[in-house]
């Protein structure tokens, strides 16, 4: 890609840091979406929708993501219950998860709710950093002792104030059914060359070694942070998505080549899949294992089959590193800065804060796990005890490419994944590399 055809690239699809600092109009790129978003506010608990509320009014709206089945009674749970705990007349606005993603700025510099349904890591600091989010540093002052230093950290905008309250997070790793395992002899592998061999016989054996889908764009990205965490290390990871290291490093060609050879073993036609399909194969035993999200693996299995599912985490590929780092992305609660009533607002972060919410929420969401301390796990299923303890084993967890890097390079990489998942040759690889390269030189710039 020459010069100016990669100005063009920038043009139509990055929203470049420099973009966003500027500012600009809500009517732009995500416009028509993010009215649409805004429009779609529904009561929730004892709610009415929007009105010209002011601090200190008891209307409060939240704008939220969790609207796929499952999570969706989660949430309606959660506000019901903060409801009655806070007194407020709390508003529920459900819309699609991608459709918020993809309106989200828009949306928060138009009208938002008060309250919106975010990521930790960079995508919680991004937007406080271009004054969309309001400081609840207060807040955290009243539910600081509910949490550890790590969900302490990951709160945190780049100013130091604090942004953001935690609800749940949960791991990456691999899905496979138990009776399958047990019926064939299969076991868990611990290292890359046991789960190549394991890749080989689930072949052999007739099966989808491995059920995948790029359909969303992120799912295939899943596989290159955890292969750069094993292979690189966390630090390295975290130099690389904010661009300290160059995307022509070697480190990253490692990373490619040995996504190179797990490929011949997932899925074909990813990038036209979409991910519940592909976790459908895995529940219908058309596959022998998966490599994704437990809330999203696990929320698209039947009641009937979920006692049947299991996991086991990515195996080592440098002993350096061994199992030390994973990812378990982090999703909670951010105030929009434009939010009507920052005082209800932040009553309600109060109570979101605690244990008894992240207990209410997980009630029906059987699929992630609360972050604050004292939880009652007596309600976890196997799997959920299983991520808690494996989450809790990490020396650190990083929180998904797109929640750590900026988000224009994020949209860069997704393009550049299909591409590889499209053509994997060690020639695309590097032609891959130094596209990336040149537009992280241009976002971050």
């Amino acid at each position: 890609m020459n010069d100016s055809e990669l100005r063009a690239y920038s043009q139509r699809h990055l929203m470049t840091r420099r973009t966003l600092l500027g500012g600009f109009a809500a009517t732009t790129l995500f416009g028509a979406a993010s009215m649409a978003l805004a429009s779609c506010s529904s009561p929730g608990a004892g709610g009415s929708g929007r009105s010209g509320s002011a601090d200190g009014d008891t209307k409060v709206t939240v704008g939220s993501y969790n609207s796929n089945p499952g999570v969706k009674e989660s949430q309606k749970s959660l506000i019901d219950e903060a409801a009655q705990k806070t007194g407020l007349d709390i508003s529920l606005n459900l819309v699609d998860h991608e459709t918020f993603k993809s309106s989200i700025s828009d949306y928060l510099q138009a009208t938002p709710d008060d309250l919106f349904t975010w990521f930790a890591g960079f995508r919680m600091a991004f937007f406080a950093n271009q004054g969309l989010a309001t400081p609840i540093d207060d807040v955290w002052d009243a539910i600081g002792d509910n949490f550890g230093s790590a969900a302490h950290a990951l709160s945190k905008g780049l100013d130091g104030h604090y942004y953001f309250v935690p609800m749940y997070n949960y791991p990456w790793v691999f899905f496979h059914n138990q009776s399958v395992f047990t019926e064939r002899g299969y076991t868990d592998p611990t290292t890359w060359d046991e789960l190549i061999a394991l890749a080989k016989k689930m072949k052999a054996d007739g099966l989808v070694p491995i059920a995948f889908a790029d359909k969303d764009l992120w799912p295939g990205c899943g596989f290159f942070d955890t292969l750069d965490l094993r292979i690189n290390g966390y630090d390295y990871h975290m130099q690389l998505m904010r661009h300290e290291i160059p995307w022509t490093d070697k480190g990253v060609t490692d990373v490619f080549d040995h996504y190179a050879e797990l490929l011949p073993y997932c899925q074909n036609g990813a990038n036209g899949r979409i991910w519940q399909d592909a976790a459908k194969d895995l529940e219908n035993g058309n596959a022998g294992m998966m490599f994704q999200g437990s809330n999203q693996v696990g929320a698209n299995y039947s009641p009937d089959n979920l006692p049947d599912l299991d996991f086991f985490e990515f195996p080592t590929v440098n002993s350096q590193y061994g199992t030390d780092f994973m990812e378990a992305p982090a999703d909670g609660y951010m105030c929009a800065a434009k939010a009507k009533n920052v005082t209800g607002a932040k009553k309600v972060l109060e109570y979101l804060g605690t244990a008894q919410a992240e207990a209410t929420y997980l009630k029906t969401d059987q699929w992630d796990v609360g972050m604050a301390t004292g939880i009652d796990t007596a309600q976890y299923n196997a799997i959920q005890k299983k991520s808690t303890e494996l989450i809790a084993s990490k020396k650190a967890v990083s929180q998904f490419l797109d929640r750590d890097t900026d988000p224009a390079m994020a949209d860069a990489a997704f393009s550049g994944i299909q591409d590889f998942i499209q053509d994997s040759s060690s020639s695309n690889i590097l032609a891959i590399q130094k596209r990336l390269e040149a537009q992280a030189k241009t976002i971050f710039s």
